[in-house]
């Protein structure tokens, strides 16, 4: 749990810098650009790739970071295309997406498994849970007539969304993009 608490104290430390503010609002920029190329499927189905750009927001700056950036680029995105009602669940579910990926990734080195498991508990908790919970609440569809979908479209994800971000990262590791934004964060 000490670890936990120093996990989040240092990520805090990490919100107080300028670097951090411009490194999350180009990342942000970018997420809401790959936002823009989201698919529908359905009333209750989204394919997209956003939270690539956004995870290595979570992965530069820790949960703390992750927490304050999924909750503030959720009711950024809302502002630029409000797609429905706002509901503030959607909100507390990015800030808790942001939250478990940073505890996944911060000062951690970046393995296969590692993403897969970020992967597995955010789609589990956040997006096969909450999520389904939030549309259910939004739309009275039942809890459980949703979740069939929500899961197979999560497990069909989970690789994809593990491949892209794992490659994408040891990629931008290698060839040194990640340690020169570090340095200017």
């Amino acid at each position: 749990m000490k670890k936990l608490a120093t996990l989040f104290q240092d990520s805090y430390g990490e919100l107080k810098k300028v670097g951090t503010i411009t490194t999350m609002a180009m990342f942000g920029a970018i997420g809401i650009l790959l936002g823009s190329l989201t698919v529908q499927i359905g009333d209750f189905i989204k394919i997209g790739f956003s939270s690539i750009a956004n995870q290595f927001v979570y992965y530069l700056f820790g949960p703390a970071v992750g927490c304050f950036y999924g909750g503030a680029l959720d009711i950024l995105k809302y502002i630029i295309k409000p797609t429905g009602a706002f509901f503030p669940g959607w909100t507390l579910g990015a800030m808790a997406a942001g939250g478990i990926y940073g505890c996944f990734f911060y000062k951690k080195k970046i393995t296969i498994v590692r993403v897969l498991a970020a992967e597995l508990t955010v789609s589990v908790v956040c997006n096969m849970f909450l999520g389904t919970l939030w549309l259910d609440m939004m739309y009275g569809k039942g809890f459980f007539a949703l979740l069939p979908m929500r899961v197979v479209k999560n497990l069909a994800m989970l690789p994809v969304n593990t491949f892209l971000f794992y490659t994408m990262t040891v990629a931008m590791e290698q060839t040194g993009i990640i340690r020169l934004i570090r340095r200017s964060a």
